[in-house]
């Protein structure tokens, strides 16, 4: 049976998406566990050394989740934000999708992983049986594809390679050749059918943080793909879901979800505003929300008092995913050190993120608060 991914308390959880999630370990917090006497003689954050080279650098960015936005919400409300992050120059960027690769491995867990794979990965049956390649071959043609990537590819190219990116299971970065390509280059071609360039299509306009940031993003900097980084595998054990969904809900009724609650509307309602929805991403962003974030959610959960701890296993679920996703970026850095990298995540994940990333020898997070001024 599956944990918590958001389909427990469903309702709930689109309120607590839109605002920045836990305090950061470096801030440190009252409540979360009881403090630890032990600590580790080997503590890669306090040392001094420098990498040889350039440094990873990465900007995580704390986003609402586009699709949730009121009606009023239009695409080019983004442009903004847009042109604030395109002039940091990213080499990479990174969004919460699972991968290509990662989803066609659950598929093959169907009793585990069904209803994850159900509302978290896309389908890429259709651009496969068109050009004849299942989701491994198909990545492994991307990454031969880039390997002898021209500086200047033609139409034709970039439209291939859009379609291996479908076949890939790599959506996101299908739309990213897509948008490269001149508009009166945007059709059918060959394998590239009406149908999957219909779909291309609707993805330039599509609500959602991957399309229209994360892929506009890639596009205008020049770059050929984003890097899908979320992890939904998480399986935990057996579990009665009502009781645990209602403990959960227990715990988040707390003064600091009020208030968070309240920061949220007041976000929704100046979003028809001039940059209405940059000022929601400063606000996302901002570090004065962490602490109350984490004191109704996270910390909450983990002084849950049921018998079966489920607040605590949710916590384990969540601290679970987070680790994979920010393993799943030191993965991409690792592929070219020196990498700038752009990563666009539902602002509940940044501090974990941050806080995670912060370890690492090799990488340099950059603060977002003034790329967004």
């Amino acid at each position: 049976m599956l944990y918590y991914r958001g389909n427990t308390a469903a309702g709930w959880e689109v309120t607590m998406r839109f605002t920045v999630a836990l305090l950061s370990i470096a801030a440190g917090c009252t409540g979360m566990v009881h403090a630890q006497s032990y600590q580790p003689s080997f503590r890669p954050d306090a040392l001094k050394d420098s990498p040889a080279g350039h440094p990873n650098e990465v900007l995580v960015v704390g986003s609402p989740h586009l699709s949730t936005l009121p009606a009023s919400f239009k695409p080019e409300m983004v442009e903004p934000l847009l042109n604030r992050l395109v002039k940091w120059r990213p080499t990479a960027v990174a969004s919460e999708n699972i991968s290509g690769l990662q989803c066609d491995a659950m598929r093959r867990q169907r009793e585990r992983q069904a209803e994850a794979v159900e509302t978290y990965c896309f389908d890429p049956s259709a651009a496969g049986r068109a050009i004849g390649l299942d989701v491994p071959a198909a990545n492994a043609e991307v990454e031969k594809m880039l390997a002898a990537w021209p500086g200047a590819p033609s139409p034709a190219q970039r439209r291939r390679l859009a379609l291996v990116f479908l076949a890939a299971g790599e959506p996101a970065s299908a739309l990213v050749q897509w948008l490269r390509l001149p508009t009166g280059e945007r059709h059918a071609d060959g394998a590239l059918t009406t149908e999957l360039t219909a779909d291309l299509q609707a993805q330039t306009t599509k609500k959602s943080e991957t399309d229209l940031v994360a892929a506009q993003l890639a596009a205008r900097s020049g770059l050929e793909r984003v890097w899908s980084v979320d992890d939904q595998s998480f399986v935990g054990a057996p579990i009665d879901e009502k009781a645990y969904g209602a403990a959960i809900a227990r715990a988040w009724n707390n003064p600091a979800t009020k208030a968070r609650t309240a920061a949220a509307t007041t976000l929704y309602a100046g979003i028809e505003r001039t940059d209405g929805l940059l000022e929601m991403y400063r606000a996302l962003n901002s570090p004065d929300m962490a602490a109350q974030a984490y004191q109704s959610d996270w910390g909450a959960a983990l002084t849950e008092p049921s018998a079966q701890a489920y607040g605590r296993r949710y916590v384990g679920y969540w601290e679970t995913r987070n680790l994979r996703m920010v393993a799943n970026i030191r993965e991409v850095l690792g592929r070219a050190p020196g990498t700038k990298l752009i990563a666009i995540v539902g602002a509940s994940h940044k501090p974990y993120y941050e806080a995670y990333l912060h370890q690492m020898r090799d990488v340099k997070l950059v603060d977002v608060e003034p790329v967004l001024q």
